[in-house]
């Protein structure tokens, strides 16, 4: 049996150890449960994504502050029709 030091905060520590005595393991057993999950899985065993909001989202809610507040019209459409024809050509660009 080999032991590992890792060093982590204090409140992530006490907030983790509660959370694993609440299932009935302990921290020590729940870090091997993660070591064996990621070996079985050949990486880490969970989703690993971008921050979010991404770039292109923070982009997206910019442009919808300013229709807001005014500083950028606003595109309306007359029917749906019109509105999922422009989709469409704009998901094929």
């Amino acid at each position: 049996m080999s032991t590992i030091n890792v060093r982590v905060d204090d409140e992530v520590k006490k907030q983790a150890s509660e959370l694993f005595a609440d299932l009935g393991i302990d921290l020590s057993a729940a870090i091997n449960m993660f070591l064996r999950q990621a070996i079985m899985r050949e990486g880490l065993p969970f989703e690993v994504r971008r921050e979010i909001p991404n770039e292109e989202t923070r982009a997206a809610l910019k442009e919808v502050e300013e229709m807001i507040a005014g500083k950028r019209p606003a595109k309306a459409y007359s029917d749906l029709g019109e509105l999922f024809k422009e989709l469409d050509e704009y998901a094929q660009t």
